[in-house]
């Protein structure tokens, strides 16, 4: 079996007419005469037809009333047939699909024509006798055609058909191998965008990373860290009276038992934030104190349902808490962390950190914001890329396919 013949694609065209030009040149010789013998016809309707014009008008200036309303008539279906043929489409080009596009608008002329003329020559009777038959004569003719050019194109001219798709089809190819040009361009834009914007937010994170070394913000950040450590120490060691305090909490809130409003606010504040309570208390934490010695109270007067292990565990924190200094050493550490943060949020230093900082911030949020969409815009391209080389692929098969069944040559396109 030969080797297939190696083709670039901007060759193929013009290879392929010459291959096929005996076949197909003599049937478009002749389908270009049979265009021109229809104009021809169409254009013997437009003869009679400004010949009626110009008979109609010149009858119509003698002013006779036995023909002057007919002579009207005839001058209206004249130029109404006129203004058909103006609006009639005569193929430049010979093809298949103009063909039968002609043939369309062929069809739709005659039928227009047909139907002005048995709506006026009814009131032309007797008279314009002669003009009536050249009319006749030469819309019979032009109706005659109509059946020519069908013929001609299911017939003779379908020959050439699959000559003039694989034509289509290279220029189909080269349309889509300019947009894979395209596609490939605007991924490098989005690309270099891409790169830029990383750059970018490579520059933002370095410059808050500078500043997040600075020593005051370094404290601040250790202090922070402290705090939320000294934080979990103290949910720890009040673990156990937390479900004892919503209990007192439901007890005040029935009236069974009482609390002063500075108590009961503080208890409320140890529920919600207990780290935020405790460091607030002054030195010895007086108002825990009171709110354990009443919850001791109603723990003795068995006003308070708990578990036998709930009761027992609350009972021993409350005793290593008022008895004891268990939370001593913790509340110190939560006071001195406390306030070493105030004073660091107070400094010049940190203020312009946390001003800088959050600009940064919305600078790097925004700038993701754009990255994403670039991100998007490139995997959208890349897609898009990705269907169009699979179309291109599959249509040049087509088409090598197609000339093979053409020209029984074997091809192999070159798209580079």
């Amino acid at each position: 079996m030969p080797e297939p013949v190696k083709i670039r694609l901007e060759e193929l065209e013009e290879w392929l007419k010459q291959e096929t030009f005996s076949v197909t040149q003599p049937i478009k010789n002749e389908a270009t005469k049979l265009v021109n013998d229809v104009k021809g016809r169409l254009d013997g309707i437009r003869e009679i037809s400004e010949k009626m014009l110009e008979n109609g008008e010149k009858e119509m200036l003698k002013s006779n009333p036995k023909t002057y309303r007919r002579a009207r008539v005839v001058s209206k279906l004249s130029q109404t047939t006129l203004e058909i043929l103006d609006d009639t489409e005569i193929p430049d080009e010979i093809s298949y699909e103009n063909l039968q596009a002609f043939h369309g608008n062929l069809g739709k002329t005659i039928s227009a024509i047909v139907q002005e003329r048995g709506k006026w020559f009814r009131y032309i009777e007797p008279y314009f006798i002669f003009d009536r038959r050249r009319f006749d004569f030469a819309l019979k003719r032009a109706m005659d055609s109509l059946g020519e050019v069908r013929s001609f194109t299911s017939n003779k001219y379908v020959k050439i058909k699959d000559v003039e798709e694989a034509l289509s089809m290279i220029t189909r190819i080269i349309g889509m191998l300019n947009e894979l040009d395209e596609l490939e361009k605007q991924k490098e834009q989005m690309e270099l965008k891409r790169k830029a914007l990383e750059k970018e937010i490579d520059e933002k994170q370095e410059k808050i990373s500078q500043i997040q070394h600075q020593s005051e913000v370094s404290e601040l950040s250790r202090v922070n860290e402290e705090i939320e450590e000294l934080k979990k120490q103290v949910k720890y060691n009040l673990r156990h009276l937390q479900k004892p305090f919503i209990k007192l909490q439901s007890l005040i809130g029935s009236s069974e038992h009482s609390l002063p409003p500075n108590e009961a606010s503080k208890l409320d504040e140890y529920l919600k934030s207990p780290f935020m309570a405790f460091v607030t208390e002054e030195e010895k934490f007086p108002l825990l104190r009171r709110i354990l010695e009443g919850l001791e109270d109603t723990i003795n007067q068995r006003r308070m349902k708990l578990k036998s292990s709930r009761l027992r565990k609350a009972q021993e924190q409350i005793k290593d808490i008022l008895q004891g200094d268990a939370l001593d050493s913790l509340h110190q550490d939560c006071r001195t962390a406390l306030l070493r943060r105030q004073t660091l949020l107070t400094s010049k230093t940190i203020s312009t950190f946390e001003k800088e900082s959050e600009q940064i911030k919305k600078d790097l949020e925004e700038l993701k914001k754009r990255e994403n969409l670039v991100d998007s815009r490139w995997a959208l391209l890349h897609e898009e890329h990705r269907k169009t080389q699979e179309k291109i692929e599959a249509l040049k098969k087509e088409l090598e396919e197609s000339v093979r069944e053409l020209t029984g040559k074997a091809i192999n396109i070159i798209l580079e």
